[in-house]
């Protein structure tokens, strides 16, 4: 199991752009896909974007596709999640989640395809 912290909660304009970090205590971090997702007001929550263990592979929702771009530094325990073109669809709360699983991270887009999760960060965007 990892504990994960999510920092980077901002108030953004339109067309603006944020980063978002996820920092892992616990050993072996780089054993565990991690992943994105966000939750908007009054919306279920929703996945945005994967990454496996070795970061060499990505998977994304269609709707952040082209505009935001997951990342992580194994040495750093830290997974990033660099937000482009912000509009005010993307103002939510967003939540890093990590697991062991080996299984292709295109079929683990959903909430219980995820074992340990942050308690999340506020991104706002203004119109």
């Amino acid at each position: 199991q990892v504990q994960l912290v999510e920092s980077g909660r901002g108030l953004v304009q339109a067309g603006g752009s944020l980063r978002l970090s996820c920092v892992a205590s616990g050993r072996a971090f780089g054993n565990y896909a991690t992943a994105w997702f966000r939750q908007g007001p009054g919306k279920e929550r929703e996945f945005v974007a994967a990454i496996t263990w070795s970061g060499f592979s990505t998977y994304y929702a269609d709707s952040v596709k082209g505009r935001f771009t997951i990342s992580r530094d194994n040495a750093k325990n830290t997974v990033y999640l660099q937000m482009n073109s912000l509009t005010p669809e993307d103002t939510a709360v967003y939540y890093c989640a990590a697991d062991l699983a080996r299984r292709p991270i295109s079929t683990m887009v959903r909430i219980d395809d995820w074992r340990d999760w942050g308690q999340g960060t506020q991104v706002t965007v203004s119109s």
